[in-house]
């Protein structure tokens, strides 16, 4: 005889109000962060209050705090959707056939592309990621360095790569990598600012010339290889 049990929602319906549950709180929380994108972009994270976010979201107060401790833990979630993207993307290029082979340049515009078509999907994210996060308060600073050394491990990596293949200086580049995050992050604040308006092509090919001058790879076609013995 077939069981009546329903196998998503039990004899007394519980899983199945569980599952929609769970499916209202993740809809609810997917409204506050487009919400907050929207606001955060348009009114400035400073100018925007968990208040407005609510009436804007449809949204209660309380409902807000069981998905975020505060205004500041929200951004920081927005900061993560992009930073999380923007480094997913650079390691699925790496998943690519032939990568684990490729020359140094080859290598830095299939990452540098892969990394600008995921960060600069959406303008409004990209903009509340690499300007309304600047400068909030000393926690936000903090998780931004937590990223920033991730991709500073990231490239010095790739730095000391393209050195044992020959085609970079050999040296300690961990400031240079400092340095060159700082470079790129204003980069696409500045393409953020300016509405998009530069193309991502534009952006992607200035970013592969500041990772390739950073570690001394000559930049131009035809430069020819760098010595192992050559100044930058």
């Amino acid at each position: 005889m077939e069981s009546t049990d329903d196998p998503v929602r039990g004899t007394d319906g519980s899983r199945g109000a569980e599952t929609g549950g769970h499916a209202r709180k993740a809809q609810r929380r997917e409204r506050l962060l487009t919400t907050a994108t929207d606001l955060f972009t348009t009114r400035g994270y400073v100018g925007t209050s968990i208040e407005r976010i609510c009436a804007t979201a449809h949204v209660s107060i309380r409902a807000f705090y069981q998905e975020f401790e505060g205004r500041e833990a929200l951004l920081v979630a927005l900061h993560n959707e992009v930073a999380r993207a923007g480094m997913e993307a650079t390691l699925a290029a790496l998943g690519d056939p032939g990568m684990d082979t490729a020359d140094t340049r080859t290598r830095v515009t299939a990452l540098v592309r892969a990394y600008v078509g995921a960060v600069t999907a959406d303008l409004a994210s990209a903009k509340v990621a690499f300007v309304e996060v600047i400068g909030v308060n000393r926690a936000v600073e903090d998780h931004r360095v937590v990223w920033r050394s991730l991709w500073t491990d990231f490239l010095t990596g790739e730095a000391d790569r393209a050195v044992r293949r020959g085609e970079a200086v050999p040296r300690d580049y961990t400031l240079a990598m400092v340095a060159l995050i700082g470079a790129i992050n204003e980069l696409m604040a500045h393409w953020a600012r300016s509405g998009g308006t530069v193309p991502r092509e534009v952006v992607a090919d200035e970013m592969i010339r500041h990772v390739l001058a950073t570690i001394g790879h000559p930049t131009g076609p035809g430069d020819g290889p760098v010595r192992a013995d050559e100044g930058v």
